[in-house]
């Protein structure tokens, strides 16, 4: 049991900076802000939780577990929202520097 919960927590763990490598190249590929923002938003929230998932795993029942929940309920409401007040900045400049 142990070693089967090690593993899935290695594969959450594996699978969440593989999302955090593809945000990041999204990042520095994609050619405006809003497409940048989008590459990066997308794949941080479901990053960060297979990274906390697979942690939660290995911290077992004990604080530490709560700790991580309370980070990740932290993440998921706090981030899109800064996503997308940033979003709505960047194209209000925009929409100004059009006129």
């Amino acid at each position: 049991m142990n070693d089967l919960i090690q593993i899935m927590s290695a594969l959450l763990l594996l699978s969440g900076c593989f999302l955090i490598f593809t945000g990041a190249l999204g990042v520095l590929r994609f050619p405006d802000t809003l497409s940048r923002m989008h590459a990066a938003g997308v794949t941080e929230t479901l990053a960060t939780t297979l990274l906390l998932a697979g942690l939660m795993l290995l911290a077992g029942w004990s604080l530490v577990l709560l700790k991580l929940l309370m980070i990740l309920l932290f993440i998921l409401f706090t981030s899109p929202t800064a996503s997308y007040a940033l979003a709505k900045a960047t194209w209000r400049n925009q929409q100004e520097d059009g006129k």
